[in-house]
């Protein structure tokens, strides 16, 4: 079995393998939030969403900045472009696969459909 030895990579999808933190770069996409902000949107404690947050940040997905007793996040300077350029080579790998897959299909196909002619004579 092949190992993959990037840690920030596997942090990355470690990060988001949960829903929640899913959620929260969506919504995090469409302009900053609150970590309170956060909580209510996914009805969840602050000490939750704390969690989830220090976790996306952890693995430079959200950045967070504290004016006052605010708490602001916004989506990362890496964001997923890591994740992304490793999902992009296994995409180009199986889209391949696939389309000499098609091949085989497409002359199988050809050869039934020349000896169904010919037992059809």
């Amino acid at each position: 079995m092949v190992q993959y030895t990037n840690a920030q990579l596997d942090v990355s999808f470690a990060a988001l393998a949960d829903v929640t933190r899913r959620g929260v770069l969506e919504r995090l996409g469409r302009g900053d939030a609150s970590i309170t902000d956060l909580a209510e949107t996914f009805d969840m404690t602050l000490t939750g969403m704390k969690k989830h947050v220090g976790v996306l940040e952890q693995a430079g997905l959200v950045t967070t900045e504290k004016v006052g007793r605010v708490r602001t996040c916004r989506i990362g300077a890496r964001r997923l472009e890591e994740v992304t350029a490793w999902i992009e080579r296994y995409h180009q790998l199986w889209d391949a696969r696939f389309c000499e897959l098609d091949k085989v299909v497409e002359e199988l196909k050809r050869k039934e459909k020349l000896h169904g002619r010919k037992k059809a004579k």
